[in-house]
């Protein structure tokens, strides 16, 4: 075996030293880095009453009305914020989905869909897909960018989640 040339071993000497000095991230995060992420399962909630949807304001052209109900929502030790949305259509249809969201990856996911008898049906194939941004029915990335999620983060709370929901937006003045 051959000896390294006198200029790679002090480059090796000076990279073992670089390393020795270096300080070691903690275990925790190091093993949150090297996790899998895992989705848990959660329980559909109840459905829908009127009297808990709170309107979301931002982003509407298209004539439908976007609601969230209040007690659905929920933040997962998987991250996850899950949530009922309502959408009155401006013909008059109401559609009703359990959803997912992730901040971290901007995905989002249907869980089951409501019912005209006030149940709920299953997804077929639930599958995480990009959130995508539009000029015309833009709710979930409105709720991604606005009232969901701090960056990559779920908020800290459904309670902070409701109050965002449920503050004015202010309105823009026209200057003449």
């Amino acid at each position: 075996m051959q000896q390294p040339e006198p200029a790679h071993r002090r480059m090796l000497f000076a990279a073992a030293v670089m390393l020795a000095l270096a300080p070691a991230a903690p275990a925790q995060d190091l093993d949150t880095e090297t996790r899998a992420w895992k989705e848990i399962e959660a329980a559909l909630p109840a459905y829908p009453r009127q009297e808990n949807l709170v309107r979301l304001t931002g982003g509407q052209v298209s004539g439908h009305q976007f609601f969230v109900d209040a007690p659905s929502l929920s933040i997962g030790s998987d991250g996850v914020v899950r949530y009922t949305l309502v959408i009155k259509t401006a013909g008059g249809a109401t559609n009703v989905a359990h959803e997912g969201m992730r901040c971290d990856q901007g995905q989002l996911k249907t869980y089951a869909v409501g019912q005209k008898n006030g149940a709920w049906q299953q997804a077929r194939d639930p599958q995480w897909r990009r959130i995508q941004y539009r000029t015309i029915n833009n709710h979930h990335a409105i709720l991604h960018s606005d009232y969901f999620c701090e960056g990559r983060q779920p908020l800290k709370s459904t309670k902070e989640i409701v109050q965002r929901l449920r503050r004015p937006i202010p309105s823009i003045q026209v200057q003449e």
